[in-house]
């Protein structure tokens, strides 16, 4: 079988990057890998990702979102080269101000910048909606079984379903309305601060390519309930309000569906996170657990999960040392 340095180099043949100098970027939790690309006569630069499809990777998904975002005037990353049999892609440099790195170095922007990414929201859930599968009732109850199977300890079967159906109707109660695009990891860490460009283009958008038709709550709770950084609560309620008052959604109604939304998507994550360090080698997620916990915890409280509650607070055990501990490979 042909490696993937040699399948990369034969791509990078057929563009004008043949030449440039390659260097490794930080990856994130998928099978993808990334390269810087600098151009040594003019100093340019793009990214090569590696996405290899052996792996359950698609690089068509992330060219479909990525120019169905760029139309809408965003800055997702331009497809400079493509190669999807083999899964490469050629995208633009973006650069390396992720809004995690921005606000760590100047605390002042924290609000401008949560304020232009919900703003980006706003304009995306406005636009045409593109072809997509559609995140359900059905498959995101589906989806919060992994926490009962990976971070749960000897958890009846019986009782995993019974929860799974019992978070079924309660999203059909309260995740109504029109569907939106779905970016569905849009947070601090795939966010970068673009300031020369105007408007919603200043926020640059990565990782878009399990996008689905949702509910509009979504990315807004996977903005502000941030697995990787502690998101203020002033600055969560000022986005939810911005949010509303811009759009004209029904207060209640938009609350309800983000704070089960909430629950739905850190209990998914508590799962996620407990497999990549038990079956994936990757012990430094077990460190954001804590943090997805309590977001989880805050959400319980809200009348419309009184049904499933107490079936979460008897049955997922609290990030505590030993609990931790037991997640470590």
């Amino acid at each position: 079988m042909t490696d993937r340095n040699t399948l990369a180099s034969a791509f990078l043949k057929t563009t004008p990057w043949c030449a440039a100098t390659r260097a490794p970027l930080a990856g994130d939790a998928s099978n993808r890998r990334y390269e810087r690309l600098t151009d040594q006569e003019t100093g340019k630069t793009a990214v090569l990702m590696d996405a290899p499809p052996e792996l359950g990777e698609d690089v068509s998904a992330f060219t479909y979102i990525a120019r169905h975002l760029h139309d809408q005037g965003l800055s997702a990353p331009i497809i400079m080269a493509e190669d999807t049999q083999h899964g490469f892609l050629l995208i633009e440099d973006l650069g390396d101000d992720l809004f995690a790195r921005v606000i760590q170095r100047d605390q002042s922007l924290e609000m401008p910048l949560y304020e232009s990414a919900t703003d980006v929201l706003v304009n995306l859930h406005a636009a045409p909606m593109p072809k997509l599968d559609f995140l359900d009732p059905p498959l995101m109850a589906e989806l919060v079984e992994i926490a009962f199977v990976k971070y749960g300890h000897d958890i009846e079967p019986g009782t995993t379903a019974r929860f799974v159906a019992r978070f079924e109707e309660i999203l059909r109660q309260t995740i109504i309305g029109d569907a939106v695009l779905v970016q569905r990891d849009y947070h601090a860490e795939n966010l970068l601060w673009l300031p020369t460009r105007d408007g919603v283009a200043r926020v640059g958008l990565l990782d878009f390519q399990a996008a689905r038709a949702g509910h509009r709550a979504y990315d807004l709770v996977s903005l502000l309930q941030d697995a990787r950084r502690d998101v203020p609560e002033q600055v969560e309620e000022a986005m939810i309000d911005r949010y509303v008052s811009m759009t004209g959604v029904d207060d209640a109604e938009f609350r309800a569906a983000y704070t089960v939304l909430g629950v739905q998507r850190n209990l998914r994550i508590l799962g996620v996170f407990a497999r990549l360090s038990l079956e994936y080698g990757k012990p430094q997620y077990v460190d954001l657990i804590p943090r997805v916990w309590g977001h989880m915890i805050r959400g319980l409280h809200h009348p419309a999960l009184a049904p499933v509650a107490d079936m979460i607070r008897n049955n997922m055990p609290a990030p505590t040392p030993e609990t931790l501990d037991r997640l470590r490979p």
